[in-house]
């Protein structure tokens, strides 16, 4: 093994001694196409850290190579002059062209090859073939060919899944901006200033030039934001549904039972005994706080939420909304929902809540939707927390009684 050390004053490294030991492991016998060796590193260029004028140059060196192929047994070694690669290199400067040659060499690409006195040339035998020449060494192309192709594969693959990150990130974003637009020029109930706020938080996170990991967990996101959009615009409309179906239920038996409406003409105090609540009595109640229930009761409905508390354990409200946090992003909930939530009815009886979803996760299409869905009805005073935990208490209590 012959290991060279740079002329002038140009210093050794253990590195470019590495890259040396390197281009010597070639199997015998070895070639490879120049040309696609060089593809393969315009495309891993941005694992081998070097610039497309640094390509240029390489480029450049090996246009000076005779052969097709690479190969030992053709000579390695390219001793073009800085004239000669100036001009094979688009007119570069002296300057920058040997700062690209260095990064060629730290990159491990190509070896310097120098003579005694730093000159390139080959010296030849009396029949004018090649004997020994001083220059540029291409060996390490050849030797890491099936590194470098690799490499390529890899830079390949990143780029598909950036392509597609980015795609699914595009439909993604167009269908939550036309669903919020649809659902505030109809209309429809909800906090959509607040999910505006949440969809264009996730679009400003977005860096300039983004990575597949960059998109990977505000795709997650906005996925989720999309699901609760969906689940609420599902709710309007089941909702619509259900009205319709009450109003022709009701003109039905006003025209099938007139002997009961002339009973309630007639008797004008039962129609008055249950009066409408004032309007702001209704504005008291949306004000008032939801009372947290002891916590035996809230583990004794919702067992479930034990085990992702401490140690599969919960003891204490803190415990329990530590527990919360955790079910809140097993079950989708995007963080604004739970926010949101929380700044609403509280912590611990959002933490109740995702108590009570947990339960009946398997029967929930969207969590995040339903929460949001309780978080508006409680912001205009149309949930108690009571009736939710109560109801499903006493499910409990009736599954352990046909246990037993």
């Amino acid at each position: 093994m012959h290991i060279t050390t740079p002329f002038g004053r140009r210093s050794m490294s253990l590195a470019l001694m590495r890259n040396q030991i390197k281009a010597t492991a070639i199997r015998q016998g070895k070639t490879v196409d120049k040309w696609r060796v060089f593809r393969d590193v315009c495309e891993a260029r941005p694992l081998l850290n070097i610039s497309d004028r640094t390509l240029a140059v390489l480029n450049a060196l090996l246009t000076f190579y005779p052969e097709k192929e690479l190969s030992e047994d053709a000579g390695l070694v390219v001793f073009p002059s800085n004239n000669q690669l100036t001009v094979r290199a688009h007119g570069i400067t002296g300057t920058t062209l040997r700062r690209h040659l260095a990064a060629l060499v730290e990159a491990g690409l190509i070896l310097r090859k120098d003579s005694p006195n730093g000159k390139r040339f080959a010296r030849k035998d009396g029949t004018g073939a090649v004997e020994d020449a001083y220059g540029f060494n291409l060996a390490p192309l050849l030797a890491r060919s099936e590194e470098l192709a690799d490499l390529a594969q890899q830079i390949a693959v990143e780029k598909k899944h950036l392509r597609q990150a980015k795609e699914q990130l595009t439909i993604c974003r167009r269908d939550v901006r036309k669903l919020i637009a649809a659902a505030i020029e109809e209309g429809v109930p909800g906090d959509w200033q607040s999910i505006e706020r949440h969809y264009h938080s996730l679009i400003n996170t977005l860096p300039r030039t983004p990575t597949a990991v960059d998109i990977a967990p505000i795709a997650e996101e906005m996925e989720m934001l999309r699901n609760e959009i969906i689940n609420l615009l599902e709710t309007q409309l089941i909702s619509e549904k259900s009205v319709a179906n009450d109003v022709q239920n009701d003109r039905h038996i006003q025209n099938s039972n007139t002997e009961s409406q002339l009973e309630s003409e007639a008797s004008p105090q039962t129609a008055t005994s249950v009066k409408p609540e004032p309007a702001e009595q209704i504005g008291k109640l949306s004000l008032q706080p939801i009372n947290a229930f002891p916590l035996t009761t809230v583990l004794r409905a919702c067992p479930e939420i034990a085990n992702y508390g401490p140690s599969g354990t919960i003891g204490s409200w803190r415990e329990l909304m530590t527990a919360a946090v955790v079910v809140r992003t097993m079950l989708g909930v995007t963080s604004s929902a739970y926010q949101d939530a929380c700044d609403t009815m509280g912590p611990e009886s959002t933490a109740i809540i995702m108590a009570c979803l947990l339960e009946k996760a398997q029967h929930i299409s969207s969590a995040g939707g339903y929460l949001r869905n309780l978080t508006s009805r409680a912001r205009r005073g149309e949930f108690s927390l009571g009736p939710m935990l109560m109801a499903q208490m006493r499910g409990r209590d009736a599954e352990a009684r046909k246990a037993s």
